[in-house]
């Protein structure tokens, strides 16, 4: 099973509280553990701007996607950047294909285009992600913690983090207040 360019999505009940609620785009996955990005838990300091001043990196600081709040990617290794992006950007050797419809890339060149407004047309700036080692993720399925869905990268790069657990699970056709924290196996 490849989730790679997934959602998962928090059941309700989710035991750690930094994943409650949570939408997450699975940038990775393979037998020796996966990677991913929550894409709706802004964080409230530094905005966008701001973690562009303090890297060095100027620009004509005119563009509106300059206000934009950064996200909690995940508890790991949270001093590092992520950009999870549209495609239409390729200037770097280190960007990954997450889907036909995603790109992340972790390299300085993306912030000093989208300084400049060169980049991508649609991104989100993350700082940590999230991580799990072989057959963790897998077991946290099984144990009713995510629901799998296919991912949507209007949903995973629009503005409106408050509203993305629910419209993942509507686009999944189900009632977020139909669900259970209790999980069950036959």
């Amino acid at each position: 099973m490849d989730l790679t360019g997934k959602f998962l999505i928090a059941m309700p009940g989710m035991g750690d509280p930094r994943f409650e609620h949570s939408v997450i785009a699975v940038c990775a996955h393979s037998p020796e553990g996966a990677m991913g990005l929550i894409v709706n838990k802004p964080l409230p300091k530094p905005d966008f701007s701001e973690l562009l001043e303090t890297l060095g990196i100027e620009g004509p600081g005119s563009d509106i996607r300059l206000n934009r709040p950064i996200l909690f990617g995940g508890p790991v290794e949270t001093g590092r950047g992520f950009v999870l992006h549209s495609p239409d950007w390729r200037r770097s050797e280190g960007q990954m294909e997450v889907t036909d419809r995603l790109r992340m890339t972790g390299t300085r060149d993306i912030l000093e285009d989208i300084a400049m407004g060169r980049g991508p047309d649609q991104a989100l700036m993350a700082l940590g992600y999230a991580g799990w080692g072989p057959g963790q993720l897998e077991e946290e399925i099984l144990d009713n913690g995510w629901l799998i869905a296919d991912s949507d990268a209007d949903l995973a790069l629009d503005g409106d983090h408050a509203t993305k657990w629910t419209r993942a699970l509507e686009g999944m056709g189900i009632d977020p207040r139909t669900l259970s924290s209790a999980a069950g196996h036959a």
